[in-house]
């Protein structure tokens, strides 16, 4: 019969000489081992400014979408205070000498933009 008892863990090798066996083993010190080719440099910056370029891209459409909403709801509120001055001038005089001033406000309007 074999003895019962296992071989003792891969992980531990014995007794750190420093005497702190709950730190982690350190790996030799390699300077070189992070460094990459130019070719591999350029082709990661090129990937980053492509995708810098698309982020750029979307925030100048969600601008644009967020501007074109602003000027909607300008124009709107435009609309509604000009129908309300309008229905106001309506009341005082008679309805057919507004829609004559109406037609000669958008003339001059259209002149002056």
């Amino acid at each position: 019969m074999s003895s019962a008892v296992s071989a003792p863990a891969e992980s531990q090798k014995g007794m750190r000489k420093n005497g702190k066996s709950w730190h982690d083993t350190k790996k030799p010190f390699r300077p070189n081992s992070g460094l990459t080719s130019y070719a591999k440099r350029l082709e990661t910056r090129k990937h980053q400014e492509a995708v810098k370029e698309h982020e750029r891209e979307l925030k100048e459409e969600k601008e644009a979408e967020r501007k074109a909403y602003i000027q909607r709801i300008k124009e709107r509120r435009a609309a509604k205070e000009e129908k309300e001055r309008y229905e106001k001038m309506a009341e005082k005089m008679h309805h057919k000498r507004v829609e004559r001033l109406r037609r000669k406000e958008k003339r001059n309007k259209l002149l002056n933009s």
